[in-house]
């Protein structure tokens, strides 16, 4: 049988580049067929061009359900179940206002996409998950869901709400064969550090024990583990990937 017809479904949302893209081919590489998921369309369709047919192209926005809904419903028309979810779409801390000069417009664009957004994808993609008998859900956070950072109320609030989100879903379909588990991520060298200065990078780096920024493969790896049966109980779990930066 071959790998488009066998293996396991999986849906990426921010799938186009950085931590999704290496979740994107970190799943292609084992064998499954993944649909692409990013509000940039053209380069998800790019990067499933490079694929080949185990990969598919979907255009969302994670704060709309309807659009969710839209996502979940082409990954069951491509490839007929769903078996594995990756919530990984996000943005960064746009500036470093304090809290009582954050705007509110800043503040609800950053709860939208990182916390809604989450919600949003997993009440599309449990149900299609229970038709298939059960799955995974690997929602992405950060190490800021267990930390402060100054600056950054509204990124660290979000993420703190992802892993509360993740624990209650992990309870609420535990009996339904369906896994729900989050990744907190340290600092990764995906676009959102691109703007940074090599001293800025440098300094990023010296946060972490390790002594450096995380590569987007190394995520990868964590949460296909979480998508596999490797991790067959394991739910409610939080992972972080971070070089020691909690362990401070």
């Amino acid at each position: 049988m071959t790998r488009e017809s066998s293996g396991p479904v999986v849906i990426v949302t921010g799938g186009a580049s950085g931590i999704g893209a290496a979740c994107v081919n970190k799943f292609i590489d084992i064998g499954a067929r993944v649909v692409i998921a990013d509000r940039a369309f053209e380069a998800a369709v790019s990067l499933s061009k490079r694929i080949g047919p185990a990969s598919a192209a979907v255009e969302v926005d994670v704060t709309d359900e309807a659009s969710c809904e839209k996502m979940v419903a082409y990954a069951l028309q491509k490839f007929g179940r769903l078996d594995v979810a990756v919530n990984n779409a996000g943005l960064g801390n746009p500036d470093r206002s304090r809290v009582a000069e954050l705007s509110a417009d800043k503040w609800l664009n950053l709860i939208n996409v990182n916390l809604n957004g989450v919600f949003f994808s997993m009440k599309a993609e449990i149900p299609a998950m229970l038709k298939s008998g059960g799955g995974s859900i690997i929602n992405i956070a950060s190490v800021m869901a267990t930390v402060g950072i100054a600056g950054a109320a509204a990124y660290v609030a979000a993420k703190h709400g992802v892993v509360g989100l993740t624990k209650s879903g992990a309870l609420d379909y535990a009996k339904d064969a369906i896994r729900i588990n989050a990744v907190g991520p340290g600092y990764v060298d995906t676009p959102m550090l691109s703007n940074r200065t090599p001293a800025q990078r440098d300094e990023i780096a010296s946060r972490h024990p390790m002594g450096r920024i995380a590569t987007p493969a190394e995520v990868a790896e964590i949460v296909a583990f979480l998508g596999s049966s490797a991790s067959s109980f394991v739910t409610g779990a939080y992972y972080t990937v971070d070089g020691g930066y909690t362990a401070l």
